[in-house]
């Protein structure tokens, strides 16, 4: 049986910046994942406190919060058999200092708060993150 699922994926700031976003797709697309919806955006900040909620009481809230509202950012509904684990594993650890070889934080995260990409972490959040960027 097979377990389809959808997850959130955002190519941060720093890497549209650097005009990385057709390469991290491309990794995707190989990886076996459909981009069911794709859009541009640049969050201000109040959407970014909105979207990272979840992190309101650590410290590094307020810089995660500048940063993804600091320029565009390209968020994409991801499709494939375990979404969620597999995007994690192509994501690498969140300090690219740490991420395995090969995976996208790896080679174009700068720094463990500019680290390109971002992936929900579970089913529930993945509806939560998707519903944010493509309420339709």
């Amino acid at each position: 049986m097979s377990n389809i699922e959808q997850t959130l994926s955002i190519i941060k700031p720093d890497a549209v910046e650097r005009n990385l976003d057709n390469k991290i797709k491309s990794i995707f697309i190989q990886e076996g994942f459909k981009i069911l919806k794709e859009k541009k955006i640049k969050l201000e900040k109040e959407d970014a406190e909105k979207f990272y909620k979840v992190h309101e009481t650590k410290p590094f809230y307020n810089d995660l919060c500048e940063y993804l509202s600091s320029g565009p950012v390209v968020a994409m509904i991801l499709e494939k058999e375990d979404a969620i684990l597999s995007n994690r594993k192509i994501m690498g650890a969140t300090d690219p200092k740490k991420a395995d070889e090969g995976t996208i934080r790896k080679k174009f995260g700068i720094s463990i708060d500019r680290n390109s990409v971002h992936g929900s972490d579970s089913i529930d959040n993945a509806k939560v993150e998707i519903n944010f960027f493509f309420r339709d």
